[in-house]
This record gives structure tokens, C-alpha cells and sequence, in this order.
């Protein structure tokens, strides 16, 4: 095994790691922005939580924070991709230029939807609460 081969080995379920925890800390901003006020977006000044957006702010909220700490990681960011899809698609695309998402304000959206959709596919990395569950030993119910 070449030098190259093993730096691969190694730093790449930490990068994974560090890409599910800063979109996992951006997302969980969204959520505590469009739910709690916090960092203030006057866009989203008197949201019904009962609403699309109030949905959203609830995925993006505890989505966000278990993709921050690793838990769930698969199917969390399976669902949050579906929603990133679905935001596009209504928010974005809506105003046309459906293949031009820099025209339409989408890219965010589409960014982390392949972001999400990739995490669901490679999973949390190696600093998660996923993997630390992995490499406990399993106990035997005797």
C-alpha cells in the first residue's frame, strides 16, 4: 500500500465526517431561523409552524442536529434530501429557469439535496454516533 493510498484511507471518513457536520450545523441555522427567530430572517417573522415552512423548520431543526452529531445518519439524510427536492421544485423552480438554478435562487436547495443524497448513500463518517455504535461489541442477551 502506497503513502497516497493509506492518507486516502484515513482522512476520508473524516472528511465525510466534516461535510455531514457543517451541513448538519448550516441546516439546523434554517431550522432555529424559521421555528425560534434565531439568527433573525424577517422572512420568516410570524411562520405558522402548521404551514410548508413550518414543516421545513422542524426537518431542517432535528434533522439538522442529528446529522450534526451522526445519529441516524442514512435515513435522516434520505428524507432531508426528499425535502431539499421538494423545496426546489416548489420555491425555486417555480420561477423558472428550472435548469439554470443560479436564476432561480435554487442552488442552495439543490446542493444540499445531492449532499443529502449522498450521505444517505456513504453514511455519517467517522466522527459519529452511527459509527461508535458500529464498533461497540454487541451484547448477547444470556
Amino acid at each position: 500500500m502506497s503513502n497516497g493510498t493509506y492518507s486516502f484511507e484515513v482522512w476520508t471518513p473524516r472528511a465525510l465526517a466534516a461535510l455531514r457536520i457543517v451541513a448538519g450545523y448550516l441546516f439546523l441555522q434554517h431550522g432555529t431561523a424559521k421555528l425560534f427567530g434565531f439568527p433573525h430572517v424577517a422572512m420568516f417573522d410570524n411562520l405558522q409552524i402548521l404551514s410548508l415552512l413550518g414543516l421545513a423548520g422542524v426537518l431542517e431543526l432535528v434533522g439538522g442536529g442529528l446529522l450534526l452529531v451522526g445519529l441516524f445518519v442514512r435515513p435522516v439524510a434520505f428524507v432531508l434530501s426528499g425535502d431539499m427536492a421538494v423545496a426546489y421544485f416548489m420555491a425555486h423552480a417555480s420561477r423558472g429557469h428550472v435548469l439554470l438554478p443560479t436564476l432561480n435562487q435554487g442552488e442552495a436547495a439543490v446542493l444540499y439535496c445531492f449532499i443529502y443524497l449522498f450521505l444517505a448513500v456513504a453514511g455519517g463518517g467517522a466522527w459519529s454516533i452511527d459509527a461508535a455504535r458500529q464498533a461497540r461489541p454487541a451484547r448477547t442477551g444470556a
